[in-house]
């Protein structure tokens, strides 16, 4: 898989991208990250990037010749036909080829459903904003979709970048030591997903199914004068998944509620979530 980055700001990921995971896929061949100096498609002596934007205010806009000059260098054609805006991730295009991504704060959510789409593409090719934004014309004639990593302004989409690329290119097939470790996470796939257990061993993790994960301990059993669950301790693999189930669903109602709206939920769920809400008076 290749990702590559358009930025004012090359410098920013001069080490952002040489320790852990990405560093060894990298150098496994499995992804590859280039960078891309915006203003080496300029053609001034200045190297002028941006401009005062039609309709007077604050701020500058990013132009859009030296973006659609990197673009092209880069193999992007401008897209026929009428444009689909915010083109839906599960869209069977994601599966193949190349998606190009505007990084903006009005950008729609990037979630890890959005993440495990993307990691389906051969390339994603991700715009980094500054100033005011990039002028939008950019946005209508080359990109596929926006995307915002929170309900936040950032001074750039740099940060932003970075976190799509980690995020995604954990995903990859064969970027992690252990393939289930992108199963059993937060935001993660449902157990009916899960098929870590296909040569019959037995699993004591549960799938998230779209909820945060559970807490994780680890030695020595007790520490700062508090032990580690007992349950996570006695072998019994039944006991602990529906320990790990109802953790996620404590953490997730008190931490994020708004994921139970889109949660795969069963009808053991439910009672434990009505036998949390009442232990917790709510």
């Amino acid at each position: 898989m290749k990702f590559e980055i358009i930025t004012i700001f090359p410098g920013f990921f001069a080490g952002i991208f040489e320790h852990g995971i990405v560093r060894r896929a990298q150098a496994e061949g499995l992804v590859g990250i280039g960078v891309h100096d915006l203003r080496a498609f300029t053609h001034d002596r200045h190297r002028t990037v941006d401009d005062r934007p039609f309709g007077g205010g604050e701020g500058m806009v990013l132009k859009p010749e030296p973006l659609a000059e990197a673009l092209k260098s880069l193999g992007i054609e401008a897209k026929k036909g009428e444009k689909q805006v915010l083109r839906s991730a599960q869209n069977d295009e994601a599966e193949s080829g190349t998606r190009v991504i505007l990084l903006s704060a009005q950008g729609r959510p990037f979630t890890q459903a959005v993440a495990r789409d993307l990691a389906k593409v051969e390339r994603v090719v991700l715009i980094c904003g500054r100033y005011e934004g990039v002028d939008e014309r950019i946005n209508e004639i080359y990109c596929d979709m926006e995307l915002s990593i929170g309900d936040y302004v950032l001074s750039g989409g740099e940060l932003a970048a970075a976190v799509v690329v980690d995020t995604v290119m954990r995903l990859v097939p064969g970027v992690l030591g252990n393939e289930a470790s992108g199963e059993f996470e937060s935001f993660g796939i449902a157990d009916a997903e899960i098929s870590s257990d296909e040569e019959g061993v037995p699993r004591s993790q549960h799938g998230a199914g779209g909820l945060l994960d559970y807490p994780h301990y680890t030695r020595p059993a007790e520490f700062g004068g508090l032990r580690a669950p007992e349950v996570l301790m006695n072998g019994d693999h039944q006991q602990i998944r529906r320990w790990r189930r109802e953790q996620q669903l404590r953490k997730t109602l008190k931490n994020r509620p708004d994921l139970l709206e889109g949660a795969t939920l069963s009808d053991e769920d439910q009672r434990l979530l009505e036998a949390i809400a009442t232990e917790d008076g709510e």
